[in-house]
């Protein structure tokens, strides 16, 4: 039988029955965090040209990925800056813990804003 082009890229088969079914696997799914997900229906939605052009070339998951990298990096820094600057301790977390929790909620949710003015919605 002549070799078929999935063969001679390295393609598979298995049989089932009588008939010879490919081996193959969807692609995986890239997963991306809060910030990825925020900034994927952002461009979709607002960046029409920009969201086509990493998808048709293929980019857009690893263009996700890296924001997504970045954002939550920021993130994390801007927590613990504004938590050391506005002397949010450990010590803080055992003497009163309700202060702290209402604290630390504040910090991330001004957090959180920061990044996505920075990163998304420019």
């Amino acid at each position: 039988m002549k070799e078929t082009l999935f063969e001679r890229m390295g393609g598979t088969y298995r049989k089932a029955g009588d008939y010879l079914l490919p081996n193959i696997a969807p692609p995986e799914q890239p997963t991306f965090g809060r910030f990825g997900q925020r900034h994927y229906a952002f461009i979709r939605k607002h960046k029409k040209p920009m969201f086509s052009i990493l998808w048709l070339t293929g980019e857009l998951n690893a263009y996700i990925e890296d924001v997504d990298r970045q954002a939550e990096a920021m993130f994390e820094k801007l927590v613990l800056d504004l938590a050391e600057k506005e002397n949010v301790t450990e010590h803080l977390k055992a003497t009163d813990q309700m202060e702290w929790v209402r604290r630390m909620n504040n910090i991330r949710s001004r957090a959180e804003e920061i990044v996505n003015a920075e990163l998304f919605f420019v």
